[in-house]
């Protein structure tokens, strides 16, 4: 399974970006794709995730009523919509894609998108 982002980039608070994620190359059913973000020396930490086949999402507290997770354009693709963006909100932001293997699931990452927020 191939994981691309796109869509990340350099903005000042208050402002708005938005990522897009898009796996290709898989035969199993994806059960969970969503978005984590890493800080240098710093855990990875979920930021939104969406369970496919049903809709349902979950987001960090942290980004909650100003980022909004939803199908892509095309299938099996999510975006990220971030608005109102704050310093702390800047990282390396991941796809993560978990595909249902009867019952054993399996993640991908993709390579990492930087988001830089700053005045």
């Amino acid at each position: 399974v191939q994981v691309v982002e796109s869509g990340g980039g350099s903005v000042q608070p208050g402002e708005s970006l938005r990522l897009s994620c898009t796996a290709s190359g898989n035969r199993l059913p994806i059960y969970v794709m969503g978005w984590y973000r890493q800080v240098a020396g710093n855990q990875r930490e979920m930021v939104a995730r969406m369970a496919t086949q049903v809709g349902g999402t979950n987001y960090a507290d942290s980004v909650k009523g100003r980022f909004t997770i939803s199908r892509g354009s095309v299938q099996n693709s999510v975006d990220l919509q971030m608005d109102s963006l704050k310093p702390e909100d800047t990282a390396v932001y991941y796809c993560n894609v978990i595909v249902d293997n009867g019952g054993d699931y399996v993640q991908y990452w993709g390579q990492g998108t930087q988001v830089t927020v700053s005045p």
